[in-house]
């Protein structure tokens, strides 16, 4: 073994092994592992706090002083010392604890006799499961050798807290305290649907069982092909599934980047170098990450957080040469109902999508990632179960409401029948929608409504002959720059353009230009860190600073749209000046294109998207200049209610069926239509039936839907008469309630008209 790796964690880890594994009970493992911390480090008292349930920390091992306090003392996640450790997820190391403003002593747990404080989070999924503390009786200063030394035992004490051992040792304690589950069980639904089928335990990440690596060369082996076949496997899936377009592609063309990004591999490999076995630098470089950005209040990067911390568990898995082995078991079920803790987005592509009858989740948030990719499956998700994990078998049968948040285990023989006459009933409701594609977009009156779709991934393209589209109302250039590891250059770029153009063949098809930054990063792109990037540096304000790389966009749209009709859209415009200088770099890179051959657009159109609030008091002197404009209600929304979307708390607190941003709505549409200019709606709104029937009835006549949203819309333009609503739509826009969204519901119910 390399002198280097001699380090007092590695001492300490050796002894852990050869002694903790002689133990049969996981309890007694950890309170070995305490006592051998507190003899080589030389601390009076050394103790192992775990979460046992709710956020509460149990002390479960210790050596010193509290011995006689196992199972008896719990603090709250926040609560003294311990708790602050768990609630921050980061170490925390006093000379003199009792000094601290947290400080609280417990009964049965001997505070008071020990002075300094050595606290270290024990981590799983970016999570605090658990504390391990060190104690003296006297002041110390806890030198930096000292603490990263617990840090890095902590890293193999949390694999031993997540282990299944221990989910099963804690599942005991629950039911010997009277925490029986019962057969009907209430969550929150986060997608609707009726499921029913055999659970599938979502596999679990395996232990780091080994920390410092024998042939430092051999592990960067490892490493290399393991990264490139999870790259493969990942390039593989996400292009063979069709998911439509919205933020559920974006989500896995970033978790995508997450994967191949070189900086990230760099921090793994450089770990390696320093010692490490794959495995450890692997969870090293996570760690990293986590204490530089956990303490965030920005929602994106938190999210981000999660994304890293799948990729990671999904890179460990293929160096244990287990990956999909959750996968692997369910290929035999017809219906499945996969039930994990958490979950990452690509997780979920891991198993076969058609087979997915639920996702129950013990933990989650509306904005999770994997559960909105889920909804886009048209896949119930039902989270925030405890315990169901554990008490669930692989293979029982299972049965849940998305619409109600229930899920039933061991459902009775009539519960069945009733799920299954409620997915007969979604059935028929599916192929009705797949009839339409051979309707006209027609309302009641004859109103002819323009309806395309937005496209971002290869297999959207299936959409244009599957739905029998008016055209692409939306391109959304950043996509292959995304996916790519270098900047695609001007002939890749016009390969992406043309395949789109001949698969369009008669259609419009609008080009959004480059729409990078905020949550859209490019992986070759340094210096776009900024503490609010969806109102920074971003989008047209990128490539009119880097004109370059908007020029030999312009060029590629040029040359790929060679004898058809070109519609190019700038994005993010805020006033008109920046609107003149888009336009401006357009035109003379035509000009440029014009001098050096004849292979020309037959016509050339120059929009914008208007998402920005300010744009709308310009809005008079730029449809002057504009040939189209398309609203992103996405933006527009966020930025006129100050609201960030992925915000959880302010989810349910901003509607875009409120009166105010409706008119907001009705003004732009109303501008457009007198300057005889084309406008679109191609954000969010323009997917939701009940949100689509709103814009109808404040004048839009173009709507551009995520193909997997397409015939639901359709379904409501058919049903609806277009006068009536837009009577109606007048008398709402007085409202002063925070919402319409229940006047329109009951306004469908009432007439008719198919919103679902």
């Amino acid at each position: 073994m390399p002198k280097d790796s001699e380090s007092p964690a590695f001492r300490i880890l050796k002894l852990l092994r050869q002694t903790a594994d002689e133990q049969e009970h996981i309890s007694g493992r950890l309170n070995v592992i305490t006592k051998i911390i507190s003899k080589e480090m030389h601390y009076d008292s050394v103790s192992c706090f775990v979460m046992l349930e709710d956020n509460n920390f149990e002390l479960f091992a210790s050596a010193g002083y509290n011995e006689d306090s196992l199972h008896k003392v719990s603090v709250r996640q926040g609560e003294g010392l311990v708790g602050t450790v768990a609630k921050n997820c980061r170490p925390l190391a006093l000379s003199d604890s009792q000094s601290h403003p947290k400080f609280v002593t417990k009964e049965k747990f001997s505070e008071k006799e020990l002075k300094s404080f050595l606290g270290v989070p024990l981590v799983s999924r970016h999570k605090a499961i658990g504390v391990l503390i060190a104690q003296t009786k006297k002041k110390h200063e806890f030198l930096q050798t000292e603490q990263e030394t617990m840090e890095t035992l902590a890293m193999f004490i949390s694999d031993i807290i997540s282990s299944d051992e221990m989910s099963e040792y804690k599942t005991e304690l629950i039911k010997s305290r009277g925490l029986m589950s019962k057969d009907k069980i209430r969550g929150i639904s986060l997608s609707k649907g009726f499921g029913l089928g055999q659970a599938v335990l979502h596999h679990r990440r395996h232990a780091v069982s080994k920390i410092f690596a024998e042939d430092k060369e051999k592990e960067l082996d490892r490493l290399t092909i393991a990264h490139q076949q999870m790259n493969d496997d990942l390039d593989s899936k996400f292009n063979s599934t069709k998911l439509g377009l919205g933020e559920h592609v974006d989500i896995l063309d970033a978790y995508l980047m997450f994967a191949k990004d070189k900086g990230w591999f760099k921090k793994i490999a450089d770990n390696v170098m320093g010692g490490l076995t794959a495995e450890a630098a692997v969870e090293r470089a996570y760690e990293d990450m986590w204490n530089r950005l956990s303490s965030t209040q920005d929602g994106y990067l938190k999210e981000r957080l999660h994304d890293l911390r799948d990729v990671s568990d999904r890179l460990l898995a293929y160096l244990n040469g287990d990956f999909g082995q959750s996968a692997k078991i369910a290929q035999d079920s017809k219906d499945i109902v996969i039930i994990a803790q958490t979950m990452g987005p690509a997780e979920l592509m891991d198993y076969d999508y058609t087979k997915i009858r639920g996702l129950l989740l013990e933990e989650g948030t509306p904005t999770m990632h994997v559960a909105i990719v889920a909804k886009a499956l048209n896949i119930p998700v039902i989270v925030k179960i405890k315990g169901l994990y554990d008490e669930v078998k692989s293979g029982e049968l299972i049965a849940l409401d998305g619409n109600e948040g229930y899920v039933y285990l061991h459902p009775s023989e009539d519960t069945q029948k009733r799920f299954i006459a409620k997915r007969q009933e979604l059935k028929q409701q599916q192929e009705k929608l797949a009839k339409l594609k051979r309707l006209p977009s027609q309302t009641l009156d004859g109103v002819r409504i323009g309806q395309y779709i937005n496209v971002g991934m290869n297999f959207d393209l299936d959409y244009i002959e599957s739905t029998n589209c008016d055209g692409i109302g939306l391109y959304r250039t950043e996509i292959p720059f995304m996916a790519s590891n270098e900047m695609p250059n001007v002939e890749q770029q016009i390969g992406y353009y043309k395949e789109l153009m001949d698969r369009a063949g008669y259609r419009k098809v609008i080009f959004r230009c480059l729409d990078v930054g905020s949550d859209k990063l490019l992986p070759y792109w340094a210096g776009l860190d900024e503490e609010n990037p969806a109102i920074g540096w971003r989008s047209i304000r990128i490539t009119l600073d880097r004109r370059a790389i908007l020029r030999k966009q312009i060029h590629a749209f040029i040359k790929a749209a060679e004898g058809k009709e070109l519609n190019v859209m700038f994005p993010m415009i805020s006033n008109l000046s920046e609107f003149e200088e888009a336009k401006e770099t357009l035109m003379l890179e035509y000009e440029k294109v014009k001098k050096n051959t004849d292979k020309l657009p037959a016509k050339m159109n120059v929009g914008l998207m208007i998402e920005v609030p300010s744009v709308v008091f310009q809005l008079d002197e730029i449809l002057e200049q504009a040939d189209f404009v398309s609203v992103g209600t996405n933006d527009l929304a966020q930025f006129f209610f100050a609201c960030d979307r992925g915000n959880p708390r302010l989810s349910e607190r901003y509607d875009v069926l409120s009166a105010p941003f409706l008119r907001l709505m009705g003004t732009i549409i109303k501008k457009a239509n007198k300057h005889k200019v084309y406008c679109s709606v191609c954000g969010e709104m323009a997917s939701v039936p009940v949100e689509a029937f709103a814009l109808i009835g404040l004048g839009y006549r173009n709507l551009s839907s995520s193909g997997a949203t397409y015939g639901r819309v359709k379904s409501m333009i058919r049903t609806i008469n277009v006068a009536e609503v837009e009577d109606y739509m007048t008398q709402l826009l007085n409202s002063t309630g925070k919402t319409l969204r229940p006047q329109i519901y009951a306004y469908a119910n009432d007439h008719g008209v198919e919103i679902f």
